[in-house]
């Protein structure tokens, strides 16, 4: 993957997207690397960096990757990527990530493991994935809760095609906030750094995992410049799987139906607990979250 990933850099470096940093930044000012210098010495010995520091020395799997005792797996891997012309609105649709991500990845027959932060399937990816449910094809997704994203426009968004998803038999999961993760207080339409999900991972039939940038949403497929990696390991695929039944119901609400209203279970030491709207926001969250999903701008989230 090395030399595919080095001439995909040489791709972009050399595109006519790229821009020397002299053209578009001004030069730094002494008083500017100073104070860069004394933050970064701030920062190093802040309590909290010692202690993450030492969280991660003992980690066992920097252990294992030190000691180089780490298990790995052997596979065929297939890099795919945006040609950077898509930057300038001029890459062909065989240009694309999402349709070179289509031939190599195949589509699913028997499941599909989604994970996607900003995950907004619009009105095709609704139907591709229902199509997929509704022909015997198990769909689980995972995506952040409104608790925890940091782009309420994005969650407007997804938020606006659940009921379709669930009515096809998909199984939705929102990811809860961390335990000591930012607050949800004080965000903004455009975001924080407070999100709690950040992969962009999924499986095919328990046989080919995805593990790149690109979000199953609009500005991924049509705006972003994205890159990824099609692995051919059913081990891994299949592990990644399991996590839908072991550790992501722990840690996230299962959205369900009832009644003709939307639900959140949340499983709580060893109890399932319901919320009839969506857990840990204000009114005024929900209330936002409402009225942009009215607004027209689905092709830019």
């Amino acid at each position: 993957m090395v030399a595919d990933v080095s001439s995909d850099f040489e791709l972009y470096w050399t595109s006519a997207s790229a821009q020397p940093a002299r053209a578009v930044l001004p030069a730094a000012s002494t008083a500017a690397l100073a104070l860069m210098t004394e933050t970064a010495a701030r920062v190093e010995g802040d309590p909290a960096a010692t202690s993450y520091l030492e969280a991660l020395r003992g980690s066992a799997l920097i252990q294992d990757l030190m000691t180089g005792s780490l298990r790995l797996e052997w596979a065929d891997v297939h890099m795919v990527s945006d040609d950077p012309a898509k930057g300038l609105g001029r890459a062909r649709e065989d240009q694309l990530l999402w349709t070179r991500l289509k031939q190599v990845l195949g589509m699913p027959k028997r499941s599909l493991h989604l994970v996607s932060p900003y995950f907004v399937p619009g009105s095709r990816g609704v139907q591709d994935l229902t199509s997929f449910a509704r022909q015997g094809t198990s769909v689980r997704i995972l995506t952040n809760a409104l608790e925890s994203t940091d782009v309420a426009a994005v969650h407007a968004g997804y938020a606006r095609r659940r009921r379709p998803l669930l009515a096809a038999g998909i199984e939705l999961f929102e990811l809860k906030r961390s335990a000591g993760a930012p607050s949800a207080r004080g965000r903004t339409v455009a975001g924080s750094s407070a999100s709690s999900l950040h992969a962009k991972t999924f499986a095919v039939d328990d046989e080919r995992l995805f593990v790149g940038s690109f979000n199953f949403d609009p500005r991924s497929q049509r705006l972003n410049t994205e890159l990824g990696f099609v692995i051919d390991c059913s081990a891994m695929a299949r592990a990644f799987a399991d996590e839908f039944r072991t550790t992501i119901p722990a840690r996230a609400y299962r959205v369900t139906t009832h009644d003709g209203g939307m639900r959140w279970e949340e499983l709580h030491e060893g109890k399932t607990l319901v919320f009839d709207s969506e857990p840990q926001t204000s009114t005024w969250q929900r209330v936002l979250v409402a009225a942009l999903s009215l607004l027209p701008i689905e092709w830019l989230l």
